[in-house]
């Protein structure tokens, strides 16, 4: 069964399977103790801390082993906060980091700081003007990811690095996504990762703090791990966390170049989706992004429905559809980027994945969504035909239509916008009622692809009434 979700996690690399097994065996003591089995144990933590140093980019003392990629995301933000606590609280962050910043955004406005969010544009990329914008007197930590988790862009990292060195303030990396792929460049003070995004075990996190960055661990001091990650850690996890990561650079050094045949094969997956399903947006930067990983969203499909069906067709897939989350809302990246959510898909290929998958894969889709958007009475057209369809619409008889999609999710109330839209003259609207917070971010993302005109939201009784007016 094709596994296409290495952005979750990626599948244990052969080798680090090999070394948690010796590891289990050789590891297993207290490395802080000095009799024989400690110092093997203290032999194989220093020389997992090199290697994984030597991986990031850092010196050996620069880094810590944490229990997970959260953990040190959580500890590299509140360490800088205090430590910069007189300077100033305000922290800087960019609108589609991960979730674990925005939870320490959270606390940290609760507790007093401040925080400010820089937006990006279209393709989840932020301007390093507008980062160099909102730094200041009173900026503490800024905190930006070197490659979006959701849908690959990455970030203008170096640039906004050189800024932050210059004006003084620090600059956290959330590299989980692209330290599988390489050293992340530029004069950052803080970065984080995660080794279950490289093939490494779950449970081992990596925070390298630079030397001359202003950090005071949080919580009770603990003599382990610089103070910075207290407890008993997982060494076999750690050993074989490091050992997937030194074969990763070991093959890229040897001139395997995996990230560029993956990044082939995305590109075969970019080009091919639009072709082969109609009302297809494929989202992210197409160029400056992750070279493993695509998202698309398809219109007039619910996301757990297709998920479920590439599922059954022998393909496990995430998305960051509203109806996939618990919360009912779409993620919070797409949301950012105002693109459409519904039936989003994102594909992120682990290494070692064949040609022969992703063209099965591509022969699978399109059936997939028809079925999907049969059940939920979405006409099936191809382009062609829906356009010489559209002269035969009868003269249109009113003005203005209301569609009363209240209680409704979506993607019902794009769904039944689409089914009138052709029933006013160009120049009338279509109001849609809709409880469904996904409408707000969909609706016009719609109007965005079909060349409609999304006038705004006006208050309703219930839910909001969203207005589009037609345009072609």
């Amino acid at each position: 069964m094709p596994y296409f979700d290495a952005a979750s996690a990626a599948p244990l690399h052969p080798v680090a399977r090999e070394a948690l097994l010796a590891a289990l065996d050789e590891g297993w003591a207290d490395p802080a103790r000095l009799y024989r089995e400690g110092r093997r144990a203290r032999l194989l933590l220093d020389a997992a801390r090199e290697a994984a140093a030597d991986a990031v980019g850092c010196r050996p003392d620069e880094l810590t082993f944490t229990p997970s990629g959260t953990h040190a995301v959580h500890s590299g933000m509140f360490g800088v906060l205090a430590a910069r606590r007189r300077v100033g609280r305000r922290l800087v962050h960019s609108a589609v980091e991960h979730s674990a910043v925005l939870h320490v955004a959270e606390v940290h406005a609760a507790a007093g700081g401040t925080v400010t969010e820089v937006p990006v544009d279209r393709t989840g990329r932020v301007a390093r003007a507008a980062v160099a914008d909102a730094l200041g007197e009173d900026a503490a930590l800024v905190c930006l990811q070197s490659a979006n988790h959701e849908v690959g862009t990455a970030q203008p990292v170096e640039e906004v690095a050189a800024d932050c060195r210059e004006a003084g303030v620090p600059l956290l990396v959330d590299a989980a996504q692209s330290v599988p792929w390489g050293p992340v460049p530029g004069a950052w003070s803080v970065l984080t990762a995660s080794a279950h995004k490289w093939g490494g075990p779950p449970g081992v996190g990596l925070l390298a703090v630079r030397k001359g960055t202003r950090f005071a661990p949080q919580g009770p001091l603990d003599e382990r791990e610089s103070g910075r990650s207290p407890g008993f850690g997982n060494l076999p996890a750690v050993v074989a966390a490091a050992a997937a990561l030194r074969a990763l650079r070991a093959a890229a050094a040897g001139g395997a170049d995996e990230a560029g045949r993956l990044g082939r094969l995305v590109d075969r997956i970019r080009a091919r989706v639009p072709e082969l399903v109609p009302d297809v947006e494929v989202v992210g930067d197409p160029v400056r992004r992750l070279p493993h990983l695509v998202t698309f969203s398809c219109l007039y499909v619910d996301g757990e429905a297709l998920l479920h069906e590439l599922d059954r067709a022998g393909f496990s897939v995430s998305s960051g559809s509203s109806c996939t989350s618990s919360t009912l809302t779409p993620s919070h990246v797409l949301r950012a980027m105002g693109v459409l959510s519904e039936g989003n898909v994102r594909v992120s290929l682990p290494y070692g994945t064949e040609a022969a998958d992703v063209e099965r894969f591509l022969t699978v889709l399109p059936e997939a969504v028809r079925s999907v958007r049969e059940r939920f009475g979405v006409p099936v057209q191809e382009p062609a035909a829906r356009a010489a369809g559209a002269a035969e619409v009868a003269e249109p008889a009113a003005p203005g239509l209301v569609v009363d999609a209240l209680g409704r999710r979506c993607p019902v109330p794009v769904i039944e916008l689409a089914k009138v839209i052709d029933r006013v003259p160009v120049g009338g609207t279509v109001t849609v009622l809709s409880d469904d917070a996904a409408a707000r971010q969909d609706i016009p993302a719609w109007c965005a692809m079909r060349e409609q005109e999304y006038v705004g939201e006006e208050p309703a009784e219930r839910g909001a009434a969203y207005v589009v007016r037609r345009r072609v």
